[in-house]
């Protein structure tokens, strides 16, 4: 009976869930969702105000390019691969909270080491502790989330979220260019202890754990119970993940573009200017997106943002760069960014068990994580050989492939009237 149950849910279709105005409405803007989304405000924000003045600090003790290569490659992979584990450990060992709040305490009070760093060799030490609280407490806050709301509000809270930890992105980095006119580098690292700390302190005052009590399976038991409307799942956002390159690519090619007519300085600050606007474009976006996905079928809005990402790519190989289009491709990227973001989260959380939430999230950072770095790695090794153009047609093909593969293998949401 259990088996034809399960066969039963696997096959009902994203396009066949009742509609949202079906289920009796719950408050889905509460405690927990107000809370993490001042938590990632306040973590972000501090993080922001820190990597904005990074690579400068490097080069003021003798580290180049090379070198921060190196402290961000070490760091996204300890990022990355915590992730499973701790989302795992969230699942089988229970009190998600508790693990959740060290993560923003390693982040909130990592990064102020590098006030005390004459030699990159601190940097390194400090972004890894920081990158491996980041990684424990992502996937944990991302499940909390899930089970704070409705099934058929996690469109609207993951969105609410993801503006407010976007909106931080944008106050930190002007945070710090104010600073920089105030005070060194030095007391910029030191001043990321105030958002850091608090964050950690938000998270444990304001959010709750709503099923602090929970026993999950083994590992690879755990592993082999994922939904395969999942699996499914991730197949396509790994196809994503390695055509979704890293924004300073981005930056780059507007830069390249635009300094023969208007030379370095302007093609320079433009490059910022334009990174900002996307980062707007993404906080901005990111709530309506959710909320839109809420009433209608989220696979089929992903499908559509993984879409808007192949325009986009397209743009950037193809299109004669002029300030006003650049514009327009950075904004499409921002709202293509908050799309993916948004509706990730939320689809993941409709097709996972409950007691294997902690663990897809993991999976889902991580399969994110190893996208981030082949899709640059890719990218930027096609461009140094054939040219930009070559390197974000790979882009926009592999983009397009992903909308195919996400539309037409159909993941199920069968975990849609769990609560």
């Amino acid at each position: 009976m259990a088996d034809h149950d399960e066969a039963f849910e696997e096959a009902i279709d994203l396009s066949t869930v009742v509609p949202p105005r079906a289920e009796p409405e719950r408050a889905w803007l509460n405690r927990n969702v107000l809370g993490m989304g001042l938590t990632s405000f306040l973590s972000d924000f501090g993080h922001e105000m820190a990597t904005a003045i990074l690579p400068a600090f490097l080069a003021s003790i003798g580290a180049g390019p090379a070198v921060l290569g190196l402290i961000e490659g070490i760091a996204d992979a300890v990022s990355s691969f915590v992730k499973v584990w701790a989302g795992h450990a969230s699942d089988r060992w229970g009190h998600r909270k508790a693990i959740a709040v060290t993560g923003y305490t390693l982040t909130g009070i990592s990064k102020a080491s590098f006030a005390l760093a004459t030699t990159w060799h601190l940097v390194l030490l400090g972004r890894v502790i920081g990158w491996f609280g980041r990684g424990i407490r992502g996937p944990v806050r991302d499940a909390m989330l899930a089970e704070s709301v409705p099934p058929l509000a996690r469109g609207r809270a993951f969105g609410f979220h993801r503006a407010s930890d976007t909106a931080g992105a944008v106050a930190g980095p002007l945070c710090a260019l104010v600073a920089l006119h105030l005070v060194g580098m030095r007391a910029i690292f030191l001043l990321t202890l105030v958002p850091g700390l608090l964050s950690a302190v938000a998270f444990a005052t304001f959010v709750r754990d709503p099923s602090p009590s929970r026993q999950g399976h083994r590992f690879l038991t755990s592993l082999r119970t994922l939904p395969s409307g999942f699996r499914r799942f991730m197949l396509a956002v790994g196809l994503f993940g390695i055509a979704d390159c890293a924004p300073t690519l981005l930056i780059l090619r507007v830069q390249q573009g635009l300094e023969p007519l208007h030379g370095l300085a302007v093609a320079a600050s433009t490059g910022v200017a334009l990174y900002l606007l996307r980062n707007v474009l993404y906080a901005s976006a990111s709530f309506p997106i959710g909320a839109l996905s809420d009433r209608f079928d989220r696979r089929t809005l992903l499908a559509a943002g993984y879409g808007l990402a192949a325009v986009t790519f397209a743009g950037f190989a193809w299109l004669r760069l002029t300030i006003p289009i650049a514009a327009v491709l950075f904004a499409l990227a921002g709202t293509f960014i908050a799309a993916e973001d948004t509706l990730e989260g939320a689809l993941a959380a409709d097709l996972l068990h409950a007691e294997s939430r902690g663990l897809g999230f993991g999976i889902l950072a991580t399969v994110n994580g190893v996208g981030d770095f082949v899709s640059s790695a890719v990218v930027g090794a096609l461009w140094g050989v054939f040219g930009a153009g070559v390197g974000f047609t790979y882009a926009a093909v592999v983009s397009l492939l992903a909308a195919v593969v996400l539309f037409f293998l159909r993941p199920s949401r069968q975990m849609m009237t769990e609560g």
